[in-house]
């Protein structure tokens, strides 16, 4: 049930892993940069596939900051979603990284380990009471000190459901259900009444789910992974119930975020995550679904929903310091932040600014409707994907996650393989 990430066309979630000619003398310190001194000069600006969407955005930005800063010259180049992570690896190890580089926090962490990633609480400390505390933390990294990235956007997204098949298997339409347990047990009856036709889910646990569900991910340390305790192995031998009965789609083992959305749409799938900009979808291309549209809170058994954070980050290493920081905050500061928020469906992370009326107010709208809540939702959300997650890691827990699934494995051998591996990898990492 991991919330779909189409918001913006980049995945907010990948994690690069440095070659280790990248780790240079900067030894993770992320302090290299003096970033006093007066804010001139030219710099760099790279962002994650947003040129074809948010042109005149960026370029009326970058615009302001070079007349509030005259002497300053901003190159904003663009990168497309896909090799991302290669890109920012090839820039590390060549010494081309830009100035300033729009990041996810586990894009950081290699970067500040490299000694690549400026620390803001040495060199921009002024800044930190701006934004939401747990945002702020969002860019530390585990057993370092020190920010590595101001945060940006946030997201998270609703749950929806299709009312049409919740009463055709005589589940309560107006009560869907709210945690695991719940949604487990009306998986199953959805399964039984409709002979498997109907899957209630389309994808199988991530991270984020054993998060949600209230697993222990790693240790107080962040040394090691810990998801195969006795709550993790209960969470995946709950999906080998679904899996069995067909209230997991059998090719959940396969799917994206892109082949869920279409099973939803379909009515293959009672359930799906997503965000306000899906309902737009839903009426263009499936209006009966539209028209029957459950819209609930994430599943959780925590209280705290998942979310996604983006951050700008400063090359530790950059010669236009000052100019680098103050573009940085300029890009992140509250009032850039909301007005990028009304362009598209994110959310800040500045201090106060969930409280703005357009995040509370509802005017009858689904669209506002989901807004408010998933704004609501996010003053006490936890990204629970660790920073330290890499995408290799993530490719571990599913391939496991797989076996247990088609009885290949018990639910706490592949779990324990998944540890093992996941374990292994972040040594290397360090």
């Amino acid at each position: 049930m991991s919330v779909s990430r189409r918001a913006l066309a980049a995945a907010f979630a990948v994690c690069v892993v440095l070659p280790l000619s990248a780790c240079g003398s900067g030894g993770g310190d992320g302090s290299t940069a003096d970033a006093s001194g007066k804010v001139e000069g030219d710099i760099t600006f790279q962002t994650w596939n947003l040129r074809a969407n948010f042109k005149d955005y960026f370029e009326g930005l970058i615009a302001d900051f070079e007349k509030k800063y005259p002497g300053t010259d901003v190159k904003w180049v663009d990168q497309p979603a896909e090799g991302y992570a290669d890109k920012i690896s090839a820039d590390a190890a060549g010494g081309t990284l830009p100035d300033v580089v729009n990041v996810s926090p586990d894009l950081v962490a290699p970067l500040a380990k490299a000694g690549l990633a400026l620390d803001l609480d040495k060199a921009a400390a002024q800044y930190r009471k701006e934004y939401l505390p747990g945002a702020w933390a969002s860019h530390r990294i585990p057993g370092m000190t020190g920010t590595y990235a101001f945060p940006w956007y946030l997201n998270t997204g609703p749950l929806f459901y299709n009312k049409t098949l919740f009463k055709e298997a005589g589940l309560d339409a107006g009560q869907p259900p709210k945690t695991y347990d719940e949604v487990f047990d009306a998986a199953l009856e959805m399964a039984e009444k409709t002979d498997g036709k109907v899957a209630t889910l389309a994808n199988v646990p991530t991270i984020e789910d054993f998060g949600r569900y209230g697993v222990r991910l790693m240790n107080k340390e962040g040394d090691a992974f810990t998801f195969n305790d006795a709550k993790g192995v209960e969470l995946l031998t709950r999906y080998k119930e679904l899996y069995d009965a067909k209230a997991l789609d059998p090719q959940a083992l396969t799917a994206t975020p892109e082949s869920s959305g279409k099973k939803f749409l379909t009515g293959a799938v009672a359930m799906n995550p997503g965000s306000a900009l899906d309902l737009g979808n839903f009426k263009k291309q499936a209006p009966n679904l539209y028209r029957n549209i459950g819209i609930t809170d994430q599943i959780t058994s925590t209280g705290h929903v998942n979310m996604y954070v983006m951050g700008v980050m400063v090359n530790a290493r950059t010669k236009r310091a000052p100019a680098a920081v103050a573009f940085a905050h300029y890009v992140t500061d509250a009032a850039h932040q909301m007005s990028f928020a009304k362009q598209v469906a994110i959310f800040p992370s500045t201090a106060g600014s969930l409280d703005d009326p357009y995040f509370t107010k509802e005017d009858g709208t689904d669209e506002t409707r989901v807004r408010v809540a998933a704004a609501k939702s996010l003053k006490n959300a936890v990204n629970y994907t660790p920073v330290l997650f890499s995408e290799q890691m993530k490719t571990e827990l599913r391939n496991e996650v797989a076996k247990a699934l088609q009885g290949k494995e018990s639910p706490k051998e592949a779990l324990d393989n998944a540890v093992e591996a996941c374990n292994r990898l972040l040594q290397q990492q360090g």
